[in-house]
Order: C-alpha cells, then sequence, then structure tokens
C-alpha cells in the first residue's frame, strides 16, 4: 500500500528526492515533530530518552512518542519521524528506548535550517 509516496514499510523504498517534501511537510505539519527533531540534532550525535526529550521539547511522553512512532488519529504513523528515516530507536539496556538523529535525519536539519 503506499500513502503519499511512502510504501507501507517505511522509507526504505523511496528515493530521497521523494522524500525530503515528505518530510518538510511533516515537520510544517506539527509543531512537536520539528521541536523533537531540533532538539535531537543539537544534541547530535548523542542520543535522548523519550522524558527526556518531552522536557526538553517543553511536551508529554505521550506526545513525543507520538511523533516518533505515530499515534492513531492525533500523529499519522506514514509521518513519524522513525518512519520517515530521520530518528533512529536505540536501546540503551533494560527496556531503555534511546533516540537520535540519523545521518540522513541530520542533512534533512540542516536544510530546514537552511531555509529560513
Amino acid at each position: 500500500m503506499h500513502v503519499d509516496g511512502i510504501n507501507s514499510e517505511g522509507t526504505s523504498g523511496s528515493s530521497p528526492d521523494v522524500i525530503r517534501p515528505l518530510i518538510i511537510r511533516a515537520l510544517r505539519r506539527s509543531n512537536v515533530r520539528k521541536k523533537i527533531a531540533e532538539y535531537l540534532f543539537e544534541i547530535s550525535p548523542s542520543c535522548s530518552y523519550t522524558s527526556e526529550i518531552a522536557y526538553n521539547v517543553k511536551t508529554t511522553p505521550t506526545n513525543v512518542i507520538g511523533a516518533l512512532r505515530g499515534m492513531e488519529s492525533r500523529y499519522r504513523e506514514e509521518e513519524s519521524l522513525l518512519n520517515l528515516n530521520i530518528v533512529e530507536e536505540k536501546s540503551g539496556g533494560k527496556n531503555i528506548r534511546l533516540y537520535g538523529l540519523t545521518t540522513f535525519g541530520r542533512e534533512m536539519m540542516e536544510e530546514v535550517n537552511r531555509r529560513r
């Protein structure tokens, strides 16, 4: 199934030229997604966990999880930061999930910052 050029398995099958406009749109549509990406860009190459991200972007951990992974009607999964390959999830040990920007995510945030 294809939705707005993104296949249901994520973005791996799409070319960067197709994905870039979708990422710009996803960041414009959600202030929380944008703030998370900006925060992770600032701390890059370090990673952070959900509650720390929430504290730094001044939102709830639930909103952070929605922006990262998608959450029913509030955050579309196909526009989630993980699905768009901007953010990657890493295991930090016992039930701890850490999130950091991918190399592609850093490139996208540099591009977004240049456009301001």
